[in-house]
């Protein structure tokens, strides 16, 4: 994948809004809506794909799949220079679905998917066991009512 990032334009975005609100729109709907060429979506679709802009993928609703226990767990580091280390151990479990360095009370804040709580259990217990972890907190989710993409709309 081309790392190399184009700016975006208004066209840019308008062919991305049409993707977030159905995913599967053809090339030739999204040219019909945006009055231009197919040729020019095609072109604008394949740069934002090349450098990294949108990737596709099918997005599940982790609930209907099977993923019962939902949380976010935040991660303290100890010492301080191990977080990048700790942060990339991390990064490689399958159960989670965010994973950030943050500034105030603690290092890492990770998002996990997991079968059930015994699964949760299993994967923090997992997690205590990367040198540099100092302590964890975790918070369940018990229901999640909002799960989006960002709204490309804030940013103009």
């Amino acid at each position: 994948m081309n790392q190399s990032h184009h700016t975006l334009d208004e066209l840019d975005f308008a062919i991305l809004s049409c993707l977030q609100h159905d995913g599967r729109m053809s090339f030739t709907v999204i040219a019909e809506k945006l009055k231009v060429s197919i040729g020019t979506v095609r072109t604008r679709f394949n740069k934002m794909i090349d450098d990294g802009t949108v990737n596709i993928i099918g997005r599940v609703n982790p609930e209907k799949v099977g993923f019962r226990s939902y949380a976010h767990i935040a991660v303290y580091v100890r010492p301080a220079t191990l977080k990048e280390k700790v942060a990339q151990k991390i990064a490689r479990f399958k159960e989670v679905s965010f994973l950030a360095m943050t500034s105030g009370d603690y290092d890492l804040e990770v998002d996990v998917m997991c079968r059930d709580n015994e699964h949760l259990v299993q994967f923090v217990n997992d997690l205590s066991k990367i040198e540099g972890v100092y302590q964890t907190k975790t918070t369940i989710y018990f229901k999640v009512y909002k799960y989006a993409q960002p709204d490309l709309n804030l940013l103009k």
